[in-house]
């Protein structure tokens, strides 16, 4: 179902529900809900669009996260995995990492960082962005292959005027936040009419370390600057766009992970087209290439720097080239599509010492993955039961080059490299998604029901990290993890059932949920004899520190679960919204719990907007969580309830000014799944779960001309 929260940057309830109906497009009218497959969070300014139509509604405000995954996060069986101001992942119903697929304006690409300090969402700058798609539950097989959901953030894009003389626009936005002294300017400016579009789009974010209460977390400043062009043009049958930005990511730091952001230089390119070719037969192409060139060191923010020795320097590049197409038959409520898409892939890591030229050795050399999948999805009815039925099948093909090392490079990872480039270093697979929706709508009340099964292949990561390293994408825990070629792609069998109502003012969406994965992936003793230093792995990881490394295996798996949203209008100026999530995570193949599984969380919020100003709360709460994983060695941790209060007030149909106060009890706490300190010169001791943000107050002002 498409959820909106319309108004104001960000909306303080976590979701607006509309009454549910059959999916359709988005260049559709809606007919009463939008699509039941999918959650939009709108997190737009305004839906200014074309001023003359658009109105500011009322505001529903939080502070904007420079992180969008925190944005994200706030969806029904969703949590934050925290790794710093701009590396965040989105974790769903227990699962998180490349299991959940993440887009930008639709676009699908390979992430430069190893250890994922840039997960898709780094991408999308909150303060641009104009709404964030959620597939519910399970994607469909037309959105590629996922073992979770699927994310899309769309950013601020230039509307088609309404006539056929040409119209300019803008909007624009501003925050400023205490906590940690942070501020973020960006925004849209361009021109239209009834057949082309042009935008520019902009934004500039810069933060210090943020305060908790007592102390500062060290090392947790950032920078990030991004702009782009876009254009469309519009004729009888469609719109072809084209589309280019530039994001560029300054030093920031990273306190989960040994090295900190120096610097991630990233170019989107994308163009496409969708129309109609003839009366109900419809075609969408996508082409895109995504370049990413990143620095990360010990040196620049690090505190204190690491000593000559142990300086390090790593550099990493990462290109994708993603094309898809589709054709619809039919109808948006009744139709057959069919469509190919593919996805090309090359990484490549170098880690250097910057004071020792002869130390060099390159961690992921020449790392290629090439994916070509074809789908059919049905859309229709059988009596009053709508469905869905869908299935796809892809080829993957995963292949690595030889590492070179440099003259200092040591002996053991000498004898590591030698092992791997002697090795096959390729792997191929061919997977296959199957996925059933159905849903029966009624005037209150529609149950629905999803079984799926979803496939998700190993990353070339899991597969061909012949060196010992941290590089885990973005578990951030310490541990050290090595490659195993070997590794089975995880299969996930997966039951849905819920149902939506629409009563008149109040909504309510319940979804109880099961996962069976065969062939997990996860992180276990690289051999029979942990701590025992009796292989040339174990020797090159406790020179780095940890005398335990870990090996990628396939394990056994399920998680279960229920979450929900509610909505309810208490007259005509307050309402209420919540969101509560539950998610148990077990092994299967031994007795043990999922590794790094949220605990149960709950949101409520209340709004009192009775004209052109408005006051509100919003209530935030984790439990303990201690079902942990003894095999990992995870730590159990507290539960807590953090209140905040925002109030806004509309100048004009075009300018709103908003504030408020978070964490207003300054409230001590550390989310389950934040990522480990390893920062010495902090408050935050060394090992310990990063705690929340601090007291701080912010405001923002947004306008559309």
């Amino acid at each position: 179902m498409k959820l909106l929260l319309a108004g104001s940057a960000l909306a303080l309830l976590p979701f607006t529900t509309s009454a549910p109906a059959l999916a359709q497009d988005e260049t559709e009218k809606p007919a009463t809900a939008g699509n039941i497959q999918t959650d939009v969070i709108v997190v737009t300014a305004a839906r200014f669009g074309t001023i003359a139509t658009d109105t500011l509604d009322t505001p529903e405000q939080v502070a904007l996260p420079a992180d969008t995954a925190a944005l994200a996060a706030r969806t029904p069986g969703g949590a934050l995995v925290g790794n710093g101001g701009l590396s965040g992942q989105l974790a769903y119903r227990g699962l998180f990492g490349e299991r959940v697929t993440g887009k930008v304006n639709g676009q699908r690409f390979a992430t430069g960082g190893p250890n994922a300090m840039d997960p898709p969402l780094h991408y999308a700058p909150s303060i641009l962005l104009e709404r964030i798609e959620i597939a519910r539950g399970v994607a469909p097989v037309s959105s590629g292959p996922g073992l979770a959901g699927a994310v899309n953030a769309v950013l601020l894009q230039q509307p088609f005027a309404q006539t056929s003389g040409t119209d300019a626009s803008a909007r624009f936005m501003a925050q400023y936040r205490s906590v940690d002294d942070s501020y973020a300017v960006g925004g849209l400016a361009g021109i239209a009419n009834e057949h082309w579009r042009l935008g520019v789009i902009g934004s500039r974010e810069q933060g210090e370390d943020y305060r908790f209460p007592g102390g500062t977390a060290t090392g947790t400043s950032f920078e990030r600057n991004l702009y782009g062009v876009q254009a469309g043009y519009r004729a009888a049958g469609g719109e072809f766009f084209l589309e280019y930005r530039r994001s560029e990511t300054d030093p920031s730091g990273n306190p989960p992970f040994a090295l900190d952001i120096v610097y991630f230089d990233t170019d989107f390119l994308q163009t496409g087209f969708k129309g109609e070719l003839a009366k109900e037969v419809t075609l969408d192409v996508r082409l895109g290439h995504v370049a990413v060139r990143h620095l990360m060191d010990n040196q620049t923010l690090r505190q204190p720097a690491a000593p000559a020795a142990s300086a390090r320097a790593t550099f990493a590049d990462a290109d994708s080239f993603t094309g898809e197409a589709s054709l619809r038959f039919g109808s948006s409520n009744r139709h057959v599509r069919i469509g190919g898409d593919f996805e090309l892939a090359d990484k490549f890591v170098r880690i250097t010492n910057p004071f020792n030229a002869g130390f060099f050795l390159d961690a992921q050399s020449n790392l290629a993955a090439e994916r070509f999948g074809a789908f059919a999805e049905l859309r229709s009815a059988m009596g009053a039961v709508e469905f869905e039925l869908g299935g796809r099948i892809d080829h993957t093909s995963q292949d690595s080059g030889v590492p070179q090392l440099g003259s200092a490079v040591p002996m053991g990872p000498r004898m590591l490299a030698n092992a791997f480039a002697a090795s096959a270093r390729e792997a191929s697979d061919t997977s296959f998604d199957l996925v059933l929706r159905g849903w029966m709508p009624g005037e209150m009340i529609t149950p629905r029901v999803t079984l799926a099964r979803k496939v998700r292949v190993p990353s070339t990561l899991e597969r061909f990290a012949w060196l010992p390293t941290e590089a885990s994408y973005g578990l951030a825990d310490g541990n050290i993890y090595v490659g195993n070629p070997a590794l089975k792609p995880e299969v996930a069998y997966i039951a849905e059932a819920g149902f939506d109502l629409s009563a008149g003012a109040l909504t309510f969406r319940p979804t109880l949920f099961y996962r069976r994965v065969d062939d997990y992936i996860q992180g276990t003793p690289f051999d029979a004899t942990p701590g025992v230093v009796d292989s040339t792995v174990e020797m090159v990881s406790a020179m780095n520190g940890d005398p335990t490394p870990l090996m990628f295996r396939n394990v056994d798996a399920e998680l279960f679960g229920v979450d929900l949203d509610f909505r309810a209008e208490l007259g005509a100026d307050l309402a209420i919204d919540g969101t509560a999530s539950w998610v148990r995570g077990k092994r299967r193949d031994v007795d043990d719990n999922l590794y790094r599984v949220a605990p149960p969380n709950l949101r409520l919020a209340a709004i009192w907007s009775p004209g052109r100003w408005s006051l509100g709360a919003e209530l935030q709460a984790a439990a303990d969580q201690a079902k942990v994983s003894a095999a990992n060695g995870e730590s159990p941790s507290d539960g807590y309830v953090v209140l905040g209060l925002s109030g806004s007030f509309d100048l004009s149909e075009r300018i709103s000014l908003s504030a408020g106060v978070e964490n207003l009890f300054d409230e001590y706490y550390q989310p389950h799944l934040s990522g480990l300190n390893r920062v010495a010169d902090s408050d935050v001791a060394l090992g310990e779960r990063l705690p929340g943000a601090g007291r701080g107050v912010w405001m923002r002002i947004s306008a559309g001309f």
